[in-house]
């Protein structure tokens, strides 16, 4: 959830503790659903190549979208892409395309459902794990940021993932989506002060 996509509460006001009681990044407190994300996924290190596409894949789809549309779509997404396997999207048909853009339970952009294809074909040409190629960006050190607005959109380690990634073939993949996929995946940690999991 970068600085871009933050939802914050309507009066704009930064108040970390949740109807619950509990102190998290403003953003985790609009919605349960982002409570739940917030408190056991978001910026918890992850690994393995199907949890990473689909972490990629998602963050894709979410552009220009709130990310609360699909996390909530998120079961029907993994359903409707084999569950984000890698080996079998890439092996997805003109047939596959034409059910995903008939299928009402996901986003039903025709630019993101091939560039998903296509980045799972991708995948397939690297010449090394794509846990390690994502995870080489990972900054050394990372600030904690103090605020939702310390937190940046786009850092020079996505915008060089975003490169990298688009000379191997990935589309969808802007420094923005590739900033936002580093958060998710807790290749940087950017629960803001104040925020219970910000350890």
């Amino acid at each position: 959830m970068t600085a871009g996509e933050t939802e914050l509460p309507a009066a704009g006001v930064e108040e970390l503790t949740g109807p619950d009681g509990v102190a998290r990044c403003a953003w985790g407190n609009t919605a349960s659903d982002y409570a739940e994300y917030h408190d056991t996924e978001w910026g918890v290190p992850l690994r393995g190549e199907t949890a990473l596409f689909e972490r990629l894949s998602l963050e894709a789809f979410q552009s220009g979208l709130s990310w609360l549309t699909i996390l909530r779509k998120r079961e029907a997404f993994r359903s409707a892409f084999a569950g984000f396997d890698p080996g079998a999207v890439a092996a997805f048909t003109d047939d596959d395309v034409a059910r995903l853009l008939a299928d009402a339970r996901i986003v039903r952009n025709r630019a993101k459902v091939h560039a998903t294809i296509g980045n799972a074909r991708a995948i397939a040409e690297l010449d090394t794990p794509l846990d390690d190629l994502l995870w080489s960006f990972a900054p050394d050190r990372h600030d904690r940021p103090a605020s939702m607005a310390d937190v940046p959109a786009v850092t020079p380690e996505s915008t060089a993932m975003a490169k990298t990634l688009k000379k191997r073939g990935f589309t969808f993949v802007g420094p923005t989506t590739c900033y936002a996929m580093m958060q998710a995946t807790g290749m940087v940690d950017d629960h803001v002060a104040g925020c219970h999991r910000a350890v």
